[in-house]
C-alpha cells in the first residue's frame, strides 16, 4: 500500500534535500533522534518517523532504490496513486450491497486541479506519478489522499456481508457523504479523510495542525440531517475514518446533533460497524423500510 500523497518523504523527515551528501543525512539523522526523542520532550510518533526514514536512506543501497522507487517509480510497477484495478475474489462470502463510486468524485477533482497548477494544454504522461504528486501543491495533494481514503474504506466495509447495505458519495444539500451504511447495528454516515497529520479530539470536534480550522464533525452531522430529512431516516451514529498512524484508537465524541459521534482508525472501521454502539441500533424501525426509504432519496455526486 502506498503512503499517503501528503506523507512527507524522509528526506523532509530529516531536513534535508533530495541531493543531500551522505554525510549530511547521518548528522541529520542524530540531529533530528535528540530533537523528537520522547525523554527530550519529542513526540513518539515523530521519533518512529525518523528511524523509518533512516532506514530507507541510511545505506547506499536503501537511499538508491527509495530514490528510484519513491521519486520516479519504476517500470514494472503501476503508478502507485492510480485507481485500483478490481481485484478477483479470494473467497465465497457474500460482500454488502453497495452503489456509487468512492473516490470518484475526489478523483475527478485531483485531475481538474493537477491540469490547472501544470497549465493548460501541457501534457501530462501519468498524473499520477509519484514524483509528479510529490511536486504538487497541498491541496491538489488533499484531493487524491481523500480520494485514496474513500476507496480503503470502501473495501473494508465491502467485507461486512450480505446483511449490509452501503451507498458511496451521497449527494445532499449541504454536500457529499462519503459512504452510507445501513445494517444490524443501525444507519452510519461516514466520511473518510486523510489529512496527512495526527488527528486529536477536543469536545465533539476533531482538531490536530493538518486539520487546521476544518470542523470535520459539524460538517458531517450537518450532511447526515440533510440526507436524514429528504429521505426521512435518522442516523445511529456519525463517522470520521482516518489512517491508523494519524488516530490509532476509537475515540467517542458522544452525541452530535442526535447522533452519536466516533473517530475511527481505518482498519476498525469494519470492526466497529460490525459491532455497534451499545444502546444504538435502528429505532425499532424496519432494515427493509430504512433500504427503501434510502434507495428512493439517494443521489449520488
Amino acid at each position: 500500500m502506498p503512503d499517503s500523497p501528503l506523507a512527507s518523504s524522509p528526506y523532509e523527515v530529516l531536513g534535508v534535500s533530495a541531493t543531500a551528501s551522505d554525510d549530511e543525512l547521518r548528522r541529520a539523522y542524530r540531529r533530528r533522534l535528540r530533537e523528537t526523542h520522547p525523554d527530550a520532550g519529542g513526540r513518539v510518533t515523530e521519533f518512529h518517523a525518523v528511524q523509518g526514514a533512516w532506514e530507507l536512506l541510511g545505506t547506499a543501497e536503501a537511499r538508491a532504490a527509495y530514490d528510484a522507487r519513491g521519486l520516479r517509480g519504476t517500470a514494472s510497477a503501476p503508478p502507485a496513486y492510480a485507481p485500483p484495478a478490481p481485484r478477483p475474489r479470494t473467497n465465497s462470502r457474500p460482500q454488502a450491497r453497495s452503489s456509487g463510486h468512492p473516490g470518484g468524485w475526489y478523483r475527478e477533482r485531483y485531475l481538474d486541479e493537477l491540469r490547472e497548477w501544470v497549465g493548460r494544454g501541457v501534457e501530462v504522461p501519468d498524473p499520477y506519478d509519484a514524483a509528479l504528486v510529490r511536486s504538487a501543491p497541498r491541496q491538489v495533494k488533499h484531493l487524491l489522499a481523500a480520494a485514496i481514503a474513500e476507496e480503503r474504506s470502501a473495501r473494508e466495509l465491502a467485507g461486512l456481508g450480505i446483511g449490509y447495505s452501503l451507498w458511496h458519495d451521497v449527494d445532499t444539500s449541504a454536500g457529499k457523504i462519503d459512504h452510507i451504511v445501513l445494517g444490524p447495528t443501525g444507519l452510519w454516515a461516514l466520511l473518510s479523510e486523510d489529512w496527512g497529520g495526527e488527528v486529536r479530539v477536543k469536545g465533539s470536534e476533531l482538531i490536530g495542525q493538518a486539520v487546521a480550522g476544518d470542523r470535520p464533525v459539524h460538517a458531517l452531522s450537518a450532511r447526515a440531517r440533510a440526507f436524514g430529512r429528504a429521505a426521512r431516516v435518522k442516523f445511529s451514529g456519525i463517522g470520521i475514518v482516518v489512517p491508523d498512524a494519524d488516530a490509532p484508537v476509537v475515540a467517542d465524541l458522544g452525541s452530535v446533533r442526535g447522533s452519536r459521534a466516533l473517530l475511527i482508525p481505518q482498519l476498525q472501521l469494519a470492526h466497529v460497524i460490525r459491532t455497534g454502539i451499545p444502546g444504538v441500533g435502528t429505532g425499532g424501525t424496519d432494515l427493509f423500510e430504512l433500504r427503501s426509504r434510502i434507495q428512493g432519496a439517494v443521489r449520488f455526486v
